[in-house]
């Protein structure tokens, strides 16, 4: 158990966190929320032992592990991925060299009722111990696992970090800290830069994590998959919540109801009293009355409104000016990237696209990470040229783009002010304070450098200087990173509202619903258009799915028949029990113990997608058929990852 005993963070004159205390059980699944710049980060900084607090003080047992995951952070790029994974398991390999040392030395020696072969004994079966329940699995099949969950293809695991993106490279840092398996996970904004299949995955596996979380995340949907208990910070102060996020709102606004209107109870009372008080004060019959009156105010207990932090953005964009009728239009596009050192074939992301966006509509990107989103984005911006085809924007179009690494668009060296005035022209100009206000950045905030802002800040900066010029076409790359939930629900309003173009790459389905009409999926090279909302695109992509699935289904017979036959003629002269060593036996009783498991789970899953078939089949008006679907395919995907244990088991 962690706690956080009247811990208070204070900068200057400024305080961050004001004698806060709370505890972390074992096991509990924590969600830290509040606005940007609120002190989540902070907290987790300080559980991890990054900083330190000004005061108060953080007590956790010696023995208890912390694998901690920050929201910006430093890599090293010489290690190709699964490498960087693997090292994470130094000390397991360290024990095995030491276990096999060990053993040779007890084959070599005859003194076997010394103290010191005794000795060597003890230490074997307290590393074999450790072993077994360090890891189920060898740390090869594990970081594997973890790494493709995340979203990598088995074929990127032997590629150097370096040839990858920041967003990349963080989910080898994500992996990394996953595989420790360590008591307490802290994870800063996990999901940021994972794709809606990577964050399914990784819902999943925090589900049933048995270890402690206490995470950051804007993801409404995630929270509430992961979370139990939910802890606010407002204005240095925290309201600790024994539920999960969705719960919490609700909570959270009965909560202030209830103190407004005792508040306001009590007040009616108060000025009640005080009005008798004075009107009698000086009347002898009422002495006694005025007396008791008087002692009754002193003697109570004045209810107090938790102070709210009620700033909020205020985001409108300029009108836009009106374009021609085709925004951007892309023919025939071969697109990709062409290679590092200038020789060679370019690198080909996605193939003969036809795309076309027009005047008015509101267009979302979607699709796994790496498939050509970005990459689209920047032929709308010009910044690639096509390999092939031909992509172009349209007449009189005025382009505002946002970035989704504003770490490399940002000068660093810039004040929040300075950003914005290096790309204000005219009248503009002597409103760069009232739009940085609008922004949340008041008072000394706009002489903050970029360098020191977190990334919730960034993303409002980024997102005012799109303010300063009445484009009408908004490129926006994964505008909602790092942005809290309050500041998202505001963003969505004014894009909602905004009269130009839009076209948006984001994986929160929430933001996408109600926002955009088409979908653009960009899947195995190739785009397809969805007509309708993100709600509309799921639906049809999960039928799309379902059919895929029992198309491929239906050639093939069950998998336990299909390989048990070769294998059993694979190996006609098997090694007797008698000719094998005791760990070798106990190694093959366990293996086969595991592949009984793994048949016998791939039966009861196969049995259960059955039943969710039958019932898709033919569903009835009050079925539910969103979370069929959704049962229906992370059954599938725990049977693919059991399959493929049991292939591994039975070679």
């Amino acid at each position: 158990m962690i706690s956080i005993n009247n811990l208070t963070v204070a900068f200057g004159g400024f305080t961050l966190l004001d004698d806060i205390s709370f505890h972390v059980s074992d096991g509990e699944h924590i969600a830290l929320v509040g606005k940007n710049g609120a002190g989540k980060s902070t907290i987790l900084k300080l559980i991890a032992g990054v900083e330190r607090p000004t005061y108060g003080s953080i007590m956790k047992p010696r023995e208890q592990t912390v694998g901690y995951l920050p929201q910006i952070m430093s890599y090293s790029k010489d290690t190709t991925v699964i490498e960087a994974a693997m090292s994470v398991f130094a000390d397991h390999f360290t024990m095995g060299e030491r276990v096999e040392e060990i053993s040779r030395e007890l084959g070599e020696r005859t003194d076997y009722e010394s103290p010191a072969y005794h000795r060597l004994i003890e230490e074997l079966n307290e590393l074999n111990d450790k072993l077994a329940m360090a890891q189920s699995e060898s740390p090869a099949v594990l970081a594997e696992k973890t790494l493709v969950g995340l979203g990598f293809k088995k074929s990127e695991l032997g590629r150097q970090r370096s040839t990858f993106s920041q967003g990349w490279n963080m989910r080898v840092e994500l992996a990394k800290v996953l595989l420790t398996k360590p008591d307490v996970l802290l994870l800063d904004e996990p999901t940021n830069h994972l794709d809606i299949e990577s964050i399914q995955w990784l819902e999943d596996y925090l589900f049933g994590y048995r270890g402690s979380v206490v995470l950051i995340s804007h993801d409404r949907r995630f929270l509430d998959r992961v979370t139990t208990r939910t802890v606010e910070i407002v204005l240095g102060h925290i309201y600790d919540y024994k539920v999960p996020y969705s719960k919490y709102v609700e909570l959270r606004r009965e909560r202030m109801e209830q103190q407004r209107a005792a508040y306001e109870n009590q007040q009616r009372m108060i000025e009640k009293t005080e009005e008798f008080i004075e009107r009698f004060r000086y009347k002898p019959t009422k002495s006694n009355q005025v007396q008791s009156r008087i002692k009754q105010l002193d003697k109570l207990e004045r209810i107090e409104i938790d102070v709210e932090d009620n700033s909020a953005l205020h985001v409108k964009f300029p009108p836009a000016p009106r374009s021609g009728q085709i925004v951007f239009q892309a023919k025939a596009l071969t697109g990709g990237y062409p290679p590092r050192d200038g020789s060679g074939s370019p690198k080909v992301v996605f193939s003969d696209i036809d795309l076309t966006v027009e005047r008015g509509e509101k267009v979302a990107f979607v699709g796994r990470n790496g498939e050509g989103k970005s990459t689209m984005m920047k032929y709308i911006t010009g910044e690639l040229r096509p390999i092939a085809g031909s992509a172009s924007l349209g007449y009189n179009v005025a382009l505002g783009y946002y970035a989704q690494n504003q770490e490399d668009v940002l000068d660093r060296n810039d004040t929040v002010y300075d950003t914005l005035d290096k790309v204000a022209v005219g009248d503009i100009r002597t409103k760069l304070r009232d739009i940085l206000g609008a922004f949340l950045f008041r008072g000394e905030d706009i002489d903050k450098k970029v360098a020191v802002l977190s990334g919730g800040e960034r993303s409002r900066l980024a997102m005012a200087k799109l303010i300063l010029h009445p484009y009408n076409l908004l490129a926006l790359d994964e505008p909602t990173n790092h942005m809290d939930i309050r500041s998202k629900d505001v963003l969505k309003q004014a894009l909602q509202r905004y009269d130009g173009t839009l076209v948006i790459v984001s994986h929160d389905r929430d933001f996408l619903d109600g926002l955009v009409d088409k979908v653009y999926e960009f899947r195995d090279g190739h785009v397809k258009e969805y007509l309708g909302g993100v709600q509309d695109f799921i639906e049809k992509r999960r039928i799309e799915t379902l059919q895929d699935l029992e198309r491929a289904a239906q050639p093939e017979p069950k998998p336990q028949k299909q390989e048990k036959a070769p294998l059993e003629e694979a190996s006609p002269k098997p090694r007797t029990a008698s000719s094998l060593s005791f760990q070798e036996q106990k190694e093959q009783r366990r293996k086969q113990k595991r592949i009984e498991s793994c048949e016998k789970k791939i039966a009861d899953l196969e049995a259960q997608m059955k039943e969710l078939e039958k019932v898709l089949a033919a569903p009835s008006a009050d079925t539910d058929i969103d979370k069929l679907t959704r049962e229906y395919l992370e059954l599938k995907r725990t049977l693919d990852r059991t399959m493929e244990e049991w292939i591994e088991l039975s070679n």
